[in-house]
């Protein structure tokens, strides 16, 4: 029997199995309802985006031209930073979820700026989010083990099996080709739903070939897992107990104890403690001696020496001199939260080699720019642009420049997190 024959003969015997078919009608319905609510959800950023940058220009150009002084305009200025979702975003919103993706900032200290995040809904936060990542890492396993779990063992029950294994020319032969269809019609599913998506929006070639690729290769697994523990001669019930408890295992219980433990044995500061560091150093910039914020601030601007002297009881150079200083405390305490973030990342990648659907999530992650990383090069762009707007405002402010609207056109704009010059993170 040729391979076209045995395909199409397993697929007629896959459409009369009514069980099989529920599950793949439900991958298909979840697969489906995870692309559609993750577009939904991408779209609704990019025109979220969209209205707060026409809101934002129209906010600053209004706080500028009622302005008559740098440092006015410097304090009322506010800024719209942004990380849009990229074209896979929809498929795993990863940390978008959970970190901050757009910031209105201003010249003031900006650490506190960059850790207050937005709230988010509690419900959503309890739950999780349903999105394909998810459901390929999570949900396929479980479509795969309720699948082939009993392929065998419904046979030995029937007492077809040794006829069945007697007439193939290889004993494999049968439940391979079984196997082999079931699992197709489910990455069917599964992929169907998200190469629509990914088609609309205009997601590369490239993304979506690797996707589809790790999704194979995660069906794959289970498949080959799932088959191998079938091959033993226990009832079908037993089977299933066992693939559940596997599931249990990979799924939840290595991924959760990883967590604790990489959370144990790295520790990282919260974002609330940068924020009241540097808070306190800024509150307490009003009562610290002149000469010491100034000391302080031109240890990182020397070239402003010579017009650092304070006359007045106020004086706008002194003022964010002090809101440096309190970024230059807490830098410390910054610094190592961003590397303890990075570090816990690459802890849990290594352990997500134990955890076959954890990996599945972060390659997908990875794929679509919403995992760790992209989190720390956004708030780094966040970093590199407000050094822009310092290195704009610091010769104005310190030559003590006349205020001029036809100056003003020549602020910095947000760029992205690939387009801030990153050699401007040296003015921090």
């Amino acid at each position: 029997m040729n391979f076209k024959t045995s395909f199409l003969r397993e697929a007629w015997f896959l459409s009369k199995d009514r069980a099989a078919m529920i599950w793949l009608s439900l991958a298909l319905l979840i697969s489906a309802f995870s692309v559609v609510t993750g577009i939904a959800e991408v779209r609704a950023q990019r025109q979220t985006i969209e209205r707060l940058l026409e809101a934002d220009r129209a906010d600053r150009e209004a706080s500028l031209a009622d302005q008559s002084d740098w440092g006015g305009a410097a304090y009322y200025a506010f800024h719209l930073t942004y990380d849009p979702p990229s074209e896979l975003a929809f498929a795993a919103l990863g940390q978008r979820d959970v970190a901050s993706w757009k910031h209105r900032v201003r010249m003031l200290a900006l650490e506190g700026q960059i850790h207050e995040a937005d709230p988010q809904h509690p419900d959503a936060a309890l739950i999780g989010r349903v999105d394909f990542a998810f459901v390929a890492a999570f949900l396929a396993p479980l479509f795969v083990i309720l699948m082939l779990y009993d392929l065998r063992a419904a046979e030995r029950t029937a007492g077809r099996y040794e006829l069945l294994s007697a007439t193939a020319r290889r004993d494999a032969a049968p439940w391979r080709m079984r196997a082999g269809v079931r699992i197709a019609c489910l990455a069917a599913c599964l992929l169907i739903p998200f190469l629509i998506g990914a088609v609309l929006e205009q997601a590369s070639g490239m993304a979506i070939v690797g996707a589809g690729l790790a999704v194979l290769l995660h069906l794959a697994f289970w498949g080959l897992l799932t088959s191998f523990v079938g091959r033993l001669a226990m009832p079908s019930a037993t089977i299933l107990t066992a693939m559940a408890g596997t599931w249990l295992l990979l799924a939840v219980l290595v991924p959760a104890s990883g967590r604790v433990l990489v959370e144990r044995a790295i520790p990282v500061p919260a974002g609330a403690d940068i924020m009241m560091v540097q808070r306190e150093s800024v509150n307490d910039g009003w009562d610290r001696p002149r000469e010491a914020t100034m000391k302080a601030f031109l240890e990182r601007h020397p070239e402003w020496s010579a017009y650092s002297q304070i006359e007045q009881g106020f004086e706008w150079k002194w003022y964010y001199a002090f809101q440096q200083v309190g970024d230059q405390t807490a830098e410390d305490l910054s610094r190592d939260y961003d590397e303890g973030r990075y570090q816990r990342d690459r802890a849990a990648s290594l352990i997500s080699w134990l955890a076959p659907p954890a990996l599945m999530e972060r390659t997908l992650q990875s794929l679509a720019g919403t995992d760790v990383a992209a989190t720390l090069a956004y708030e780094q762009s966040v970093r590199n642009f407000h050094a822009e707007l310092r290195a704009f405002y610091y010769p104005r402010l310190f030559r003590e420049e006349d205020y001029s609207l036809d100056a003003v056109r020549g602020l910095p704009a947000f760029e992205g997190k690939h387009g801030a010059n990153e050699s401007a993170a040296a003015d921090l």
